[in-house]
């Protein structure tokens, strides 16, 4: 049995931005199509649209060069981000004390699948 024969991947790794504020937007393209997906990134008004704009851009670049997949079958099959490292600043408070302030980052996975049409499963053939 073959597995994950048709999936692509593109991890975009410290991202300056939460996974909580990332997967916002991560969660408005999965199961889209990728030109839809890319389109509607690019009209997001967050400032981290443009990040995972240009690592669903990769994915597709490794589909299209590394698998010869068409680019008219690809759809964001899953769409995640994790942590990654948490950068820690001090700023200083009243009465000589110090508050810490957390400055998050984010690993961002975008996969990438071929939707294969029912005539071609029919024939074995892709054209």
């Amino acid at each position: 049995m073959q597995k994950n024969k048709n999936i692509v991947k593109a991890i975009n790794k410290n991202v300056r931005s939460s996974p909580r504020k990332i997967n916002l937007l991560l969660r408005n393209i999965r199961g889209k199509k990728v030109d839809i997906a890319i389109r509607d990134l690019s009209f997001a008004r967050k400032r981290i649209a443009s990040d995972i704009r240009k690592t669903v851009q990769s994915a597709i670049a490794n589909a299209e060069n590394n698998y010869q997949y068409d680019i008219d079958n690809l759809y964001v099959k899953e769409a995640y981000a994790g942590k990654s490292i948490v950068l820690k600043r001090f700023r200083a408070r009243a009465k000589g004390r110090a508050s810490a302030i957390k400055k998050p980052y984010s690993n961002v996975t975008i996969i990438l699948a071929e939707k294969i049409n029912k005539k071609e499963k029919l024939h074995g053939t892709k054209s």
